[in-house]
């Protein structure tokens, strides 16, 4: 994950363009692909903190 989606105050959004991915939706059931938007609210309150915290649960930053 690229670390240019934090916010300035340690929050992380990402986008997913098709919900499908879930193992959950019954693709068959399915009339309109969307997309949606996932913002991680953090009690960090810079970038930095925000990404050594979300580093520390596992998310797999590239740079």
């Amino acid at each position: 994950l690229s670390d240019k989606s934090l916010d300035g105050r340690g929050n992380y959004t990402l986008g997913i363009k098709e919900h499908i991915i879930f193992p959950e939706i019954e693709y068959d059931k399915i009339d309109k692909i969307k997309g949606l938007n996932i913002t991680i609210v953090t009690t960090a309150k810079t970038d930095e903190e925000g990404k050594a915290l979300l580093k520390m649960m596992g998310m797999p930053f590239k740079n």
